[in-house]
């Protein structure tokens, strides 16, 4: 059930809806979420995820729920994992093995 196109990362969301627009300083943001600059830019970048205290702090900065930077997240990385394993996951389908 693999998707072709990649989900967007809850960093590029981020970044385009909220950073861009509203002409954020990266550092005060950065402070107001309590995560290191570098964090942000890699999240903004797609290198690093979102991760559950993250997603609350974006809920809070931006008026969103925690779940909407998760799912974002949670979509990114089950498309990865499904289409880096993909060639794993159709050999070892659930019930496929014979009996001995």
């Amino acid at each position: 059930m693999s998707r072709s196109r990649r989900p967007t990362h809850p960093g590029e969301m981020l970044d385009e809806l909220y950073i861009k627009p509203l002409q954020l300083n990266l550092q005060k943001l950065a402070d107001r979420l309590s995560i290191a600059r570098n964090t942000l830019f890699k999240i903004r970048s797609g290198s690093a995820s979102v991760t559950p205290a993250i997603a609350i702090a974006l809920a809070q900065a931006f008026d969103t729920t925690p779940q909407l930077w998760l799912n974002l997240q949670q979509h990114c990385d089950l498309w990865i994992e499904e289409t880096t394993h993909e060639h794993i996951l159709k050999t070892q389908k659930l019930g496929s093995r014979s009996k001995s």
